[in-house]
């Protein structure tokens, strides 16, 4: 079984006392929600209580009506046989919750009942929340599940936790990581961005090492995507969605990666396309990068929210939208141009989402200077540019000659090293940052 960091923070959730309230669990679709909540409820509780609102479409009507917890309760065990409701030691499990709106609106309730535990869980709160009569604030505890990231990737090619460590201590002390270290995490970064962080890609991997099932595995949920916009997409939009999502691959392939809508469709407007775009990320199917105007704290106060570039949530999703020959190129390391710069940043920016940042990057107007990403560490703005092979870091340079700015990385494929204020470090390093 792959080992998931989300799995403590459901036992922190367990843990918490006083206004715990119901957990809602978001993320996009196959990235392992159902299956980390099945084994949460199994090793820590006596009673388990699943309700899939997509598998079991007639158990809607148990959320018809009144909606108190001891109502619910009562129409649960008239739906369900076999049920038990142990006190304190019982978990309700509401999965794809946005097909049902009143169970969303249920939570409030059910969140004032501490016998038992409730965790939901949907892939499409982000586009079905308007839907909803009544959003539970303040009875809701919000976790966002990702794809797996670079560790834990390692962890289930049989790296374990002291390693990790060992490896970090690299990236803590500065020090020149050995050639034979540094070849062989490489070698690992290359096969997580031909393979990807969802659960089900990641298994056929560390079964078969066969390439071709990975693909076919990732098209099987390429196509679960595509046809969740057939299904949850409005008649109007459904070609919109499907279009701007296909021309993310493309936008990357380029030296400006800023999204443009005529990649889309010639002479294609924002006002067309907003609402496509808006969708790609409430199903948490894209990650959006913001531009701002000035690389200073606080980053929020400087975007400009009709200017930013677009990533996919996995990056193996993104190589196998570009075909399975991608694979080889990357893994062997023969990729040149800027279409290797744009799956690089892509790796970057789902290292960085994994940890809890919201994307930035910088870019003057005549396009002179860009950084790809900006976080902030204690008030601090810590520029990170990424180079997917060597070269000249000049917008960086310029960057860290600003006094306010302390530091800042760069991130290729090599060794550590420190020259002034420039810190370069090993791509997979990054999953040091926090």
């Amino acid at each position: 079984m792959l080992k998931r960091k989300i799995y403590n923070k459901l036992l922190a959730w367990k843990g918490k006392k006083d206004n715990k309230g119901c957990l809602l669990l978001k993320g996009a679709r196959q990235v392992g929600k159902s299956f980390i909540v099945d084994y949460f409820a199994k090793e820590n509780y006596q009673s388990y209580i699943k309700i899939n609102f997509i598998e079991t479409p007639k158990l809607k009507e148990i959320f018809n009506g009144e909606l108190t917890s001891s109502e619910i309760l009562k129409r649960i065990s008239l739906s369900l046989a076999d049920i038990k409701f142990i006190k304190g030691s019982t978990l309700i499990f509401l999965d794809e919750i946005q097909e049902c709106k009143e169970a969303r609106t249920a939570l409030k309730f059910l969140a004032n009942n501490d016998d038992f535990d409730v965790i939901a869980s949907g892939s499409l709160l982000g586009i079905s929340y308007k839907e909803v009569s009544s959003i539970p604030v303040g009875y809701e505890t919000h976790l966002m599940m990702y794809p797996l990231d670079f560790e834990e990737f390692l962890w289930g090619v049989g790296y374990d936790k002291q390693a990790i460590l060992n490896l970090k201590s690299f990236f803590d002390n500065k020090e020149i990581i050995p050639q034979v270290i540094h070849e062989n995490m490489l070698k690992l970064i290359r096969e997580y961005i031909a393979v990807g962080g969802m659960p089900a890609v990641v298994n056929t991997y560390l079964a078969s090492k066969n390439f071709s099932e990975v693909h076919n595995e990732q098209q099987k949920i390429l196509d679960s995507y595509f046809d969740d916009i057939s299904k949850y997409a409005s008649t109007t939009e459904k070609p919109k969605v499907k279009n701007c999502y296909l021309a993310i691959p493309k936008e990357l392939a380029k030296e400006n990666k800023k999204f443009k809508f005529s990649t889309v469709e010639k002479k294609a407007t924002a006002r067309k396309y907003k609402n496509s775009i808006e969708w790609l990320r409430g199903s948490n199917l894209v990650n959006l990068c913001y531009n701002v105007s000035t690389p200073s704290f606080p980053l929020n106060a400087y975007e400009k929210l009709d200017m930013y570039k677009i990533y996919l949530n996995d990056i193996g999703l993104l190589i196998a939208m570009y075909g399975f020959e991608m694979k080889k190129a990357i893994v062997d390391d023969t990729l040149e141009g800027p279409i290797k710069g744009g799956i690089y940043e892509n790796l970057l920016s789902c290292m960085l989402i994994q940890l809890g940042y919201k994307l930035y990057y910088f870019r003057n107007d005549n396009g002179s200077t860009e950084i790809e990403f900006l976080i902030s560490k204690e008030t601090k703005i810590i520029p990170i540019e990424v180079k997917a092979k060597k070269g000249r870091t000049l917008s960086l340079d310029k960057i860290l000659s600003l006094n306010e700015i302390p530091y800042g990385y760069k991130f290729s494929a090599n060794n550590i090293g420190i020259i002034d204020k420039k810190i370069t470090m090993p791509v997979y390093m990054a999953m040091f940052l926090k």
